[in-house]
């Protein structure tokens, strides 16, 4: 009798993890290629928090966020590695292959926040894996996408995604004026060329989205989070000039004072222009057309928005002597960590779920 329960417990056992490693590998095969918004969108908020003095809490999330990245690290070079056809196949799908600009973003969000702390060399090391990621993203899934052979044309496949091009591009310029090293013109020239190139970026890729979306039916299903990035690349756009017009005095950053001080006030005021169409898009998507609000990895592309406005507000306002945009943004902060807590309770619950089942 007791032989016979152990067998079957042996088994039960066996059946559960080979049901949770099938899970496992269905899992990694299928990764969304910008599920590194999570660290982006956890980043963030931690420097949000740090900016408003609480420094644990803060802490917590850049502990979630550098395990975050680790793990992420770890689950796309297995993909690589055990399912390179179907990680290829997103860097040729023009609904995904943007994503992928998700990991330069996390990198240089990362970055910056630990420069915030004075971990000047581990700030530094993940500047230069960010930038390589964007080097490498930047030249290889534009051509790609421009050659490649399909039933409909790339610009049927154009949505919010596209816009982490910006994101990942801007997030170079964050990350570059934020870390200190022993050739700080260097940085600065880096900072102030990514910038510029984001802003150019942006023009370009709004043209192309916008015109997909009047060209192109858009089904409620497709309206979906991803679509935020369009304003989360605004206000990445402001932080970068917020943190140019920091950097110290030298010919360079000078000479284009002006010129970011300007463009970053109207990127600020288009970026909060689109705030309440992003907001009615969501009722229209989820109260009238009846599309399910369940955890889906693009939420954090919410998240990631909603706190890099709070942050890029209280920067720009602090670089321009604007209080009421401080204010603003320390408020936005705290909205932005609400937002990040429901998702972070969406993803647990989505998790525990299966194992449920």
């Amino acid at each position: 009798m007791c032989f016979r329960d152990n067998g079957g417990s042996s088994l039960g056992k066996g059946v559960n993890v080979r049901s949770w490693w099938l899970r496992a590998q269905a899992g990694i095969r299928g990764l969304n290629p910008a599920y590194f918004a999570m660290v982006m969108a956890t980043g963030i908020v931690s420097q949000a928090m740090l900016l408003d003095g609480a420094d644990t809490l803060s802490g917590l999330l850049l502990g979630a966020g550098i395990a975050a990245y680790l793990i992420l690290a770890v689950l796309y070079i297995a993909r690589f590695l055990r399912f390179r056809g179907e990680f290829l196949a997103d860097a040729a799908e023009p609904r995904r292959a943007f994503g992928f600009f998700t990991f330069t973003a996390a990198s240089d969000v990362l970055s910056s926040r630990l420069a915030g702390d004075g971990h000047q060399l581990a700030a530094a090391i993940l500047l230069g894996l960010g930038g390589a990621g964007w080097l490498l993203l930047s030249y290889s899934v534009p051509p790609r996408l421009a050659t490649r052979n399909g039933t409909q044309p790339t610009l049927a496949g154009a949505n919010g995604t596209w816009f982490l091009c910006v994101v990942g591009t801007q997030s170079v310029a964050v990350a570059a004026a934020s870390v200190r090293t022993p050739a700080p013109e260097a940085l600065a020239a880096l900072a102030i060329c990514c910038w510029a190139i984001g802003v150019v970026l942006y023009l370009i890729v709004a043209v192309v989205v916008t015109t997909a979306l009047m060209h192109y039916p858009v089904r409620a299903a497709e309206l979906g989070p991803p679509y935020w990035v369009f304003m989360g690349a605004t206000a990445i756009s402001v932080l970068a000039a917020a943190q140019i017009l920091k950097l110290p005095a030298a010919p360079l950053p000078a000479s284009v004072h002006g010129a970011v001080s300007g463009v970053s006030i109207m990127l600020w005021a288009f970026g909060t222009w689109l705030i309440p169409m992003l907001l009615v898009a969501g009722v229209w998507r989820h109260l009238m057309q009846r599309v399910p609000l369940r955890y889906d990895p693009g939420l954090w592309s919410i998240v990631f928005p909603l706190g890099m406005y709070g942050v890029a507000s209280r920067q720009i306002g602090a670089a321009l002597h604007v209080s009421w945009l401080v204010t603003l943004g320390r408020y936005e902060a705290w909205l932005a960590l609400a937002a990040w807590a429901a998702v972070a309770l969406a993803l647990g619950v989505s998790l525990t779920r299966p194992a449920a089942e």
